[in-house]
């Protein structure tokens, strides 16, 4: 039960501490600028506009931040027209969610957007000082966003590219397992593991985004620009893979309806491009793993060049096709994540096959 708190509690303590920082902040800066002497609404403000702008970019968060304080601005003028009563309350709550959906708020900005709304017919204090209350709520919600503490860039980038590559390697070692016993579920295994990673490439998308906006923007995350920049150079080769991968696992799954046959050493290639892009995240931590990811990529890509070459059959030769292409897109994302420029990522696609080492294998069975 412990272990399930504090598994549910990771990665969600830091986001906490700043709303709390935010409130208590909000509050203090209202006191101390003669706001009100107890200036709840700052401080319901500044939780409101930090939750909104959470894992957004900073250009996101300004305008959501900003959406948030117009929307309880506006909450207020129409107080004052319409006046108080329950019918006001819920004109309001259908107004500031409305709002909330247009600005392309998440469900839980439309659900802060209802409360906040809420709070603004409610509450005592006079529209002059709830104005000035949001206005000092959205401002401290925007400087801990960005600049006091904003978050950690490089752990959302590096967990979105363990996800797409994680993602790939468990597509490609369910489409090997299918081409070596011949099974079709397998083949619908791996099927459905790929057609989940461009949500994972998505996600990498934004974290590449909102990592390299906190880099920019924020002080003390200025350091981890270059660590962004290795990350965000893979993503092209990573979406390049991943439409490849789609095709491969599709092309597995017809192959292995139409033959009763296994084809072990095609499928010795495809689990070994699973493994070089299992390891490729790695070697942002430990560079030298960088050679693993080439020796696995280009030797799946040298089988699948001798087995196309020993089997006449069109399905092979397409699949043996896709393992070469995704092993130079896994191979380019690896030197990507490496340095600024790349002799590799250069070259040709067939100029990098052409050296390759075709191994010895066995005949195709007749």
């Amino acid at each position: 039960m412990i272990s399930l708190a504090r598994q549910r509690v990771h990665g969600h303590l830091w986001p906490i501490l700043q709303t709390a920082v935010a409130a208590v902040s909000a509050w203090y800066i209202a006191v101390l600028v003669g706001v009100e002497h107890r200036p709840a609404f700052a401080a319901i403000a500044a939780v409101v506009s930090l939750g909104a702008a959470f894992g957004e970019r900073r250009q996101r968060a300004v305008q959501l931040i900003g959406g948030v304080m117009l929307g309880i601005i506006l909450a207020d003028l129409l107080i004052r027209a319409i006046g108080h009563g329950l019918p006001q309350i819920g004109l309001l709550v259908v107004l500031a969610m409305l709002a909330a959906v247009i600005l392309g708020g998440t469900e839980l900005l439309v659900t802060e957007a209802a409360v906040s709304a809420i709070l603004v017919s409610t509450l005592s204090s006079t529209p002059e000082v709830r104005l000035l209350e949001v206005l000092i709520g959205g401002g401290v919600a925007l400087i801990v966003h960005t600049l006091v503490f904003p978050p950690e860039p490089v752990t959302g980038v590096a967990r979105a590219t363990n996800g797409v590559f994680g993602e790939l390697g468990v597509a490609l070692r369910d489409a090997a397992a299918a081409l070596a016993s011949g099974d079709p579920r397998l083949a619908e295994a791996a099927v459905g593991a790929a057609e989940t990673i461009e949500h994972r490439l998505d996600d990498l998308r934004q974290a590449v985004l909102v990592g390299g906006d906190t880099a920019r923007w924020a002080p003390l995350r200025r350091g981890s620009r270059s660590q962004i920049d290795r990350y965000s150079r893979v993503v092209i080769h990573a979406d390049l893979a991943t439409r490849t991968v789609l095709v491969l696992v599709r092309n597995v799954r017809v192959f292995v309806r139409g033959t009763t046959t296994a084809h072990p050493e095609l499928a010795d290639a495809v689990r070994d491009l699973g493994l070089a892009a299992w390891e490729l995240p790695r070697q942002f931590d430990e560079p030298w793993r960088s050679g693993d990811v080439l020796r696995l990529a280009l030797g799946a890509a040298g089988v699948a060049t001798a087995v196309a070459a020993r089997d006449p059959r069109l399905a092979v030769n397409e699949i043996a096709g896709h393992v070469r292409s995704i092993a130079i897109d896994i191979v380019r994302a690896s030197e990507a994540g490496e340095t600024e420029s790349s002799t590799l990522g250069e070259a040709p696609t067939e100029e990098l096959l052409a050296s390759l080492p075709l191994p010895e294998v066995a005949p195709a069975p007749a």
